[in-house]
């Protein structure tokens, strides 16, 4: 496995000055984010990741898929949309972070029309992947489902575990629909080991960072660099590995010091850190 910047990791980066960044610290591979791709150009981005030689680990992200009417069809739209950047940047997947409850917004609070049916939330996601799985097929592109930590069922994803990602993954070839294994969402679950290697190579993306404690007021950004939380990392390492897994692994965090840092440095922390903490 070769290390690969996840661009949200360096935020404040342009995806110009992040590609140049992975190219002088010896990365392969870069996991790119839709906003950073747009503002450059789909071609352009393309382009400049392929001339200075590095693969796209993951485009980030598809998914929310959870509301209903002209709102799911708008979500597909999107997603369609998604695919078709994915397959023009030949990222080996796109992430699909699901969505939350109908109506409840990414860190907002709850209205009057906030939903709470969230058995009916996970049906959506189903319907959604049904339409959308044959599409990626077709395109020679990976969904991958991303199941995030149950802090963020409310407004981010119904999938917490796994195993659920798993089981909504299995019903398409394994060449259209994957799942990803991020350590701060999964860490916790005492049914992970038997989940990746159930998975095998279903894993499509194995993403790194540490889940500090305590969290900040801000859950979001709890993600910390590699030793600084909770997670013991070689005993994931290893199961993905153990797993079939053979791609990048992916350094994404979310955290304000790490953004407000000097990126050289988040980069040459982020490859000690990976050699020191996360090796199986």
């Amino acid at each position: 496995m070769s290390l690969s910047l996840n661009q949200w990791t360096t935020r404040r980066w342009s995806l110009a000055e992040a590609v140049d960044g992975c190219a002088r610290h010896g990365l392969e591979a870069i996991g790119l984010w839709r906003e950073k791709v747009t503002e450059r150009g789909l071609a352009a981005s393309a382009k400049l990741v392929r001339d200075a030689g590095l693969r796209v680990s993951s485009l980030c992200r598809g998914g929310f898929l959870t509301t209903g009417g002209e709102a799911f069809a708008a979500a597909l739209a999107d997603n369609r949309r998604a695919i078709d950047e994915a397959a023009e940047l030949e990222a080996a997947c796109l992430v699909l972070v699901v969505g939350g409850l109908p109506g409840v917004k990414p860190g907002e609070p709850l209205t009057e029309t906030s939903g709470r049916d969230l058995a009916g939330a996970r049906e959506r996601v189903a319907e959604a992947l049904a339409e959308l799985a044959p599409y990626a097929g077709e395109r020679g592109v990976r969904l991958a489902l991303e199941p995030l930590h149950p802090i963020y069922c409310p407004d981010r994803a119904v999938l917490s575990t796994l195993g659920q990602a798993l089981d909504l993954a299995l019903a398409y070839p394994e060449e259209q629909v994957g799942v990803v294994v991020d350590t701060f969402h999964v860490w916790w679950d005492p049914r992970l080991f038997a989940d990746v290697a159930r998975a095998g190579r279903r894993i499509a993306s194995y993403q790194v960072c540490d889940y500090l404690h305590p969290l900040p007021a801000d859950v979001l950004l709890g993600r910390g660099m590699m030793g600084d939380g909770v997670i013991d990392f070689p005993p994931i390492t290893r199961a993905v590995l153990d797993a079939g897994y053979t791609g990048d692994v992916e350094v994404e965090i979310f955290n304000a010091d790490v953004w407000a840092a000097d990126p050289d440095e988040v980069l040459a922390t982020m490859k000690a850190r990976y050699a020191e903490v996360v090796g199986a």
